[in-house]
């Protein structure tokens, strides 16, 4: 019984570890691309996993099939328009986010936190 709710369910496991990689990483890492690397890994944890929610076992693409009635033979198209929207501003964040650290890196010429903080507050 367990053995089968664990392998009906490890696409939520494997999804649910990489999200916890993205905190971990921002947390313990201290330089600031692998920050921006873990952060993509955690927004892109949270884009699959809306994606699994979506999908419908027996369901087709949300496109008018003859002889197929009804919202129940179809997978909600919603989330996946929603996850594009969500790889457009995450893509954005992330170039913002490097442009920032071009700045940092030519004012400072460091990418390490510690030596960072301890250039600034020089």
């Amino acid at each position: 019984m367990i053995k089968e709710m664990l392998s009906s369910r490890v696409i939520y496991w494997l999804i649910l570890v990489m999200f916890m990689l993205g905190p971990f990483g921002m947390i313990l890492q201290k330089n600031l691309v692998k920050k921006i690397m873990a952060m993509n890994v955690m927004q892109v944890a949270v884009i699959a996993f809306f994606l699994v929610l979506g999908q419908k076992e027996g369901a087709t693409l949300p496109i008018e099939i003859q002889g197929l009635m009804g919202a129940v033979n179809y997978i909600n198209p919603l989330p996946h328009a929603l996850m594009l929207t969500a790889i457009v501003v995450s893509l954005s964040i992330t170039g913002v986010a490097l442009a920032l650290l071009l700045l940092v890196q030519k004012q400072y010429g460091e990418l390490e936190e510690d030596e960072l903080i301890r250039r600034m507050n020089q």
